[in-house]
């Protein structure tokens, strides 16, 4: 099935990617291979993927989900998702994963991917990227970034966190990822350095210097406290005192924190949860690391002015950016709705934007994500250009010597076009970017 998937690649892609096969083009493809109308980054790398599943624990842990008075003490076991540049291509996979139905019971569900089970990691220390999804989801989901980024030289670590069903509203239920998401990105994220610095498995491949947390909804409250936004105290309460120790003011306040961290990527994330509030003062404007931010104007989840907008004025010592859909809402960093999930409302809405195309919403975050990184992380200056100068509004850019026509060719950016650099003259739409400095 993988094998079919990659049928429809783009031929510049498939050339990138080392995959040359010629395939049935009916075949459901790939989710991590960028369209024919995909901005320039988000074209897949020069690595084959391979993926791996491991399983971290973390002995003697609170679980807030836990019956009785007080939380049990339990091993907590985290499923672990691994994807990573491998030394040569292979056949692929077919990921297989659940979400909750609107009754609460799992609706199955498969993903083809590019990545090759077991393969052989490349030689070399690549990035260590922690990706971590949202609320009652999974780390397939987001596969279409993981092997994306895997391609491009990043090791990604995706821990699968198994919260109760989202459409359990209870405050007991909303207690397990609200303590466990920080918890969880700080120990995965330490436990991912560790063995990479031990050489253990595909960890060597990574680079624990350099690391980088991902975060979408819940995980995007995940990232930005493991970056340093002290917890607020009624998360002590609001966790069944699970968060107790950390909130701030706490006994290990300051463990809450991810070492080596060279940037942040919070997709869409909360600022409150049902109305606790998620930081105390000074909130996200204690985070000094870069950071992206990137939301849908109509998120009516999370918010967008007030909202990820609120968050990404406050990180007021961080340079960061902000990338915003206009008319999109929250489900924008999933993959498109597989096929199993479009039999009802509630499954394809887990997955699909109202107005926007997944397909493309997908793709403009690869790219913007690429050249994030590369430039933050690997120190490859060029990729600025793709950052930094561009005209706020998407719509505001002009390219005067554009070739007429359908033109698939990218905009080579200032000063010939200020149609964003490495977007197709038609496709430069209905976005925003911004920048602000950290002081």
């Amino acid at each position: 099935m993988m094998l079919r998937a990659l049928a429809a690649l783009a031929p510049a892609a498939l050339a990138m990617s080392g995959i040359a096969l010629v395939l049935p083009a009916s075949a459901q493809q790939a989710p991590a291979i960028p369209g024919v109308d995909a901005p320039e980054l988000a074209r897949l790398g020069t690595h084959p993927v391979g993926v791996a599943d491991v399983e971290f624990v973390q002995p003697g842990q609170a679980d807030p989900l836990s019956e009785g008075a007080t939380p049990a003490i339990v091993d907590r076991h985290l499923p672990i998702k691994v994807w990573y540049p491998a030394a040569t291509p292979g056949p692929g996979t077919t990921y297989r994963a659940a979400l909750p139905g609107e009754n609460g019971a799992d609706v199955a569900f498969t993903v083809p991917g590019i990545a090759t089970p077991g393969a052989r990691a490349a030689a070399g220390k690549f990035p260590l990227v922690i990706l971590a999804h949202g609320y009652s989801n999974v780390p397939e989901a987001l596969s279409w970034l993981g092997e994306n980024l895997a391609s491009k030289g990043y090791v990604v670590v995706a821990p699968a966190f198994r919260d109760p069903a989202i459409s359990n509203r209870t405050p007991a239920a909303a207690a397990g990822p609200l303590a466990r998401r920080p918890l969880d990105i700080v120990f995965a994220a330490a436990e991912a350095q560790r063995r990479a610095r031990a050489g253990q498995g595909v960890f060597a491949a990574a680079d624990p210097a350099r690391t980088v947390l991902i975060g979408y909804s819940m995980g995007g409250y995940g990232v930005l406290t493991a970056a340093g936004a002290p917890l607020d105290s009624k998360l002590a309460a609001a966790t069944r005192g699970v968060l107790a120790p950390y909130v701030t003011g706490g006994a290990k306040a300051g463990d809450m924190r991810v070492a080596d961290l060279k940037a942040v990527v919070a997709i869409a994330p909360p600022g409150n949860l049902r109305g606790t509030a998620l930081w105390a003062s000074p909130g996200v404007a204690a985070i000094r690391t870069p950071t992206l931010f990137i939301v849908g104007s109509q998120d009516h989840v999370v918010g967008y002015d007030p909202g990820v907008r609120t968050l990404f004025a406050d990180e007021v010592h961080a340079p960061r950016y902000l990338l915003t859909f206009r008319e999109a809402a929250h489900s924008i960093a999933l993959i498109g709705a597989p096929p199993e999930m479009r039999k009802t409302f509630w499954d394809e809405d887990w997955f699909e934007d109202s107005v926007w195309r997944k397909d493309r919403l997908l793709a403009v975050q690869a790219h913007f994500i690429t050249a994030f990184l590369d430039r933050t992380v690997k120190g490859d200056a060029a990729k600025g250009a793709y950052l930094d100068g561009l005209v706020p509004n998407s719509d505001d850019g002009v390219w005067a010597d554009a070739p007429s026509g359908r033109y698939a060719g990218y905009s080579p950016g200032a000063p010939a076009s200020t149609i964003w650099k490495g977007f197709q003259p038609s496709r430069a739409k209905g976005m925003s970017l911004e920048y602000r400095p950290g002081s």
